[in-house]
């Protein structure tokens, strides 16, 4: 119950990310209910990931607001326990990103709110396109800002992440290949560059049908380096130590 209680608080923004639950004597006065029920609550909303308790005298538990990136982090449990592929996600990102691209474009207040951003990251892509690693981080953050821009709030937490997971991966590979001085050639980034700005073109001039065309034909083409290397590469996000540990494996 008291879990249940905090929880719905923290969910609703009633206690601000990053501020602090009442102490455990306050809780008890609050609740009624013993010093271990207490606890058992605050075990319940950690494993949850809704607070992180420090101990000591200085102590308390921290709240963080559920976003994007916990949700992904979860999902990705779930994923890995079902030994979903990469592969899978890239098919699922290959039909809902393009959904997110039209509704950009269709969008009245795209050329204050959407393309500005989307520019800028073509920008800094095309400065950072002899940089293999960086680059590839860059354009995670395209996809991203171009999902998070969709205005349809459904679809940019399920497909952001989505892509958060997806962009896990693949971080993790570029560092790999990098060490390994087998990273793809600069004319394969400047074609993801390419297809970034055609599609911010798109949107830019509100042609969702176009949007939505090119989408998937980029995502393949982006995607296709690392699933022909790894087919059956499995979701993995429980190694934070090792995370190109699947790569060294193949």
């Amino acid at each position: 119950m008291v879990a249940d209680i905090l929880r719905a608080r923290i969910v609703e923004g009633k206690i601000a990310d990053g501020g602090l639950l009442p102490k455990q004597a306050a809780l008890i006065d609050e609740f009624g209910v013993s010093r271990p029920s207490i606890r058992e609550a605050m075990r319940i909303l950690e494993t949850e990931g809704l607070v992180s308790v420090r101990r000591g005298n200085l102590g308390g538990a921290i709240v963080h607001s559920p976003d994007a990136r916990s949700a992904a982090y979860m999902l990705g449990f779930v994923l890995q326990s079902d030994r979903v592929t990469l592969a899978d996600i890239a098919t699922a990102l290959c039909l809902l990103e393009p959904a997110c691209a039209a509704l950009a474009a269709a969008r009245d207040d795209r050329t204050t709110e959407v393309v500005p951003h989307l520019y800028q990251l073509n920008v800094e892509a095309d400065e950072q396109l002899s940089n293999g690693p960086v680059f590839t981080r860059l354009a995670p953050e395209w996809h991203a800002t171009m999902v998070g821009s969709c205005g349809n709030q459904t679809m940019r937490l399920i497909v952001g992440t989505l892509e958060t997971v997806w962009s896990h991966h693949e971080a993790a590979w570029a560092d790999h290949v990098d060490s390994q001085g087998q990273y793809p050639s600069e004319k394969n980034r400047r074609l993801v560059l390419r297809a970034h700005v055609k599609i911010t073109e798109a949107i830019a001039s509100g042609h969702a049908d176009a949007a939505q065309r090119l989408a998937p034909r980029h995502l393949d083409e982006s995607q296709t380096y690392l699933l022909s290397r790894y087919p059956a590469l499995v979701v993995n996000i429980t190694g934070p130590t090792d995370p190109v540990g699947p790569f060294r494996s193949r």
